[in-house]
C-alpha cells in the first residue's frame, strides 16, 4: 500500500472516527514505519494532528527500506557526511538519529498533552549487541542522551542480556521498548526488570513517574510458526484433522490474551501498588508484527482481536490503511474468550509442540533478521558516494 493509498484513508472523515473509536477504547495507534519522506512531506503530521497515530516504531529492516528506495534525500545526507570522512557507522547513527529527532518533534505535542503516556518514537540498539549486557546499555545511554528529547524510547531486545540491561536502563531514567517478544515466560521477566528498575531509580531518589517502557509482543509470527509445526504433524498423519484445524491460526491471538492477563494481575496487583503511588506508570503491551503474513487470514486478525485498554498496537502502512478503510473496534475482544485461549495451549500441548522452543527460535531468528538488515542497511550506505 503507498503512502498516497494511507493519506488518502487519513482524509476520510469514516478512518477519523475508527481512530477516535480506537482511542476510546483504550489503545494506542503507532506507525511502524518511519523514512525521511514521511516526514519530509508533512504526511507525519497530518496522521499525527488528525489523531490517526500517537507514536511510531522502527527497526533495522525499515531503515534499510527506507535508505535504499534513494527518497528521502539520504543519499545527499551520506554523501555530505563521506566528504566529512565519517564512517559509515557513524552515516548510519546520523542520518537514523536525524529522522528519530524530527519525528520526535512532530509528535511531542502528544506527549505534552498526555503526560508522558504517548507520543513516542523508538530508535533500535545495534542488533549486533543483543547478547551484550553493557555495551547495550552503554549504546542506549548514547542514543538517549544524544537525541535530547524526552519522547524518545530506545529499543532493546529480550535476550537475557537484554533483559538485564532494560533493569539498568530503567534506573537510569531511559524509556525503553522492549522488543521481540514471543514466549509468556520472557514477557513476566521483562516486566519485573522494567519494576525492578522503578525500584532502584526510586531508591537513589529518582523521578519514576516520568520513565516510560513497552513490552512489545511479536504476534502474526507466533502463527506463521505455529502453524507450520502443525501442517507437518498433519502431512505425517500424527495429529487428527479437527484438532489441526482448531489450532491453526490460533495460537497467535490465544498468547497475546494470556499475556494481557499476565499485565493486568501484576499492574494491578501488590507488585506495582507502591511504585504506582509514587506516579509510576504501567508498563503498557505494544502488539508488534500485526500484518497478517497468511493470506488464508483476514488483513485485520492481529488488530480487531487485540483492541483493550492500556495497550498499544503498532502497525505497518498497510495495516493501518486497512483498520482506517474497514477496521471494526470491539472494546473488549481482548478480554473475550479468555478460558478459550488457555484451552487452545492445552491443546497444543497434546499435539507435542514445545511453545516455549518455538518462541526461543523466533527470537533467535528475529535477532539475526535484524542483525542482517543492519548489515545490509550499512552496505547500502557504504555504497553511496
Amino acid at each position: 500500500m503507498s503512502s498516497k493509498n494511507l493519506q488518502a484513508a487519513v482524509r476520510r472523515g469514516s478512518s477519523l472516527l475508527r481512530a477516535r473509536q480506537l482511542r476510546e477504547a483504550g489503545q494506542s495507534a503507532w506507525l511502524d514505519n518511519i523514512c525521511a519522506s514521511l516526514v519530509q512531506s508533512g504526511d507525519l503530521r497530518r496522521m499525527v494532528e488528525k489523531g490517526v497515530i500517537a507514536g511510531m516504531t522502527s527497526n533495522p529492516t525499515i531503515f534499510a527500506k527506507a535508505v535504499g528506495s534513494g527518497e528521502g534525500g539520504y543519499d545527499k545526507a551520506i554523501r555530505a557526511l563521506h566528504r566529512q570522512g565519517k564512517s559509515t557507522f557513524d552515516k548510519y547513527d546520523e542520518v537514523t538519529r536525524r529522522d528519530i529527532a524530527e519525528a520526535a518533534d512532530i509528535l511531542r505535542p502528544i506527549y505534552d498533552r498526555t503526560e508522558g503516556l504517548d507520543g513516542y518514537v523508538s530508535l533500535e540498539v545495534s542488533p549486533e549487541l543483543a547478547h551484550e549486557e553493557d555495551r547495550t546499555v552503554n549504546e542506549a545511554l548514547r542514543l538517549f542522551r544524544a537525541l535530547e528529547r524526552p519522547n524518545v524510547m530506545i529499543k532493546v531486545p529480550a535476550t537475557d542480556e537484554g533483559t538485564a540491561a532494560v533493569r539498568r536502563l530503567i534506573a537510569d531514567g531511559v524509556n525503553v521498548n522492549v522488543t521481540l517478544i514471543f514466549s509468556p515466560a520472557t514477557y513476566r521477566k521483562v516486566v519485573f526488570a522494567y519494576i525492578e528498575g522503578l525500584r532502584e531509580r526510586s531508591a537513589r531518589s529518582g523521578d519514576v513517574s516520568r520513565v516510560s517502557s513497552v513490552a512489545s509482543f511479536f504476534v502474526s509470527r507466533i502463527d506463521t510458526a505455529v502453524d507450520r509445526r502443525l501442517d507437518a504433524l498433519k502431512a505425517e498423519g500424527k495429529i487428527p484433522r479437527a484438532l489441526h484445524k482448531s489450532l491453526r491460526g490460533k495460537m497467535a491471538v490465544a498468547n497475546a490474551k494470556m499475556g494481557y492477563q499476565d499485565f493486568k494481575r501484576i499492574f494491578d496487583g501488590p507488585d506495582f501498588e507502591k511504585l504506582a503511588q509514587r506516579g509510576a506508570r504501567p508498563q503498557r503491551v505494544l502488539w508488534a508484527s500485526t500484518s497478517t503474513k497468511d493470506p488464508a487470514y483476514a488483513d485485520l486478525k492481529y488488530v480487531e482481536a487485540l483492541i483493550g485498554p492500556r495497550t498499544v498496537n503498532t502497525m505497518p502502512s498497510e495495516t493501518l490503511e486497512a483498520f482506517l478503510d474497514h477496521g471494526r473496534v470491539n472494546p473488549k475482544a481482548l478480554e473475550t474468550r479468555v478460558g478459550k485461549a488457555a484451552e487452545q495451549f492445552r491443546r497444543l500441548a497434546e499435539t507435542g509442540i514445545d511453545f516455549e522452543d518455538v518462541c526461543a527460535d523466533l527470537l533467535d531468528k528475529g535477532i539475526e533478521a535484524f542483525a542482517k538488515s543492519f548489515r545490509e542497511l550499512l552496505h547500502v550506505i557504504r555504497s553511496v558516494r
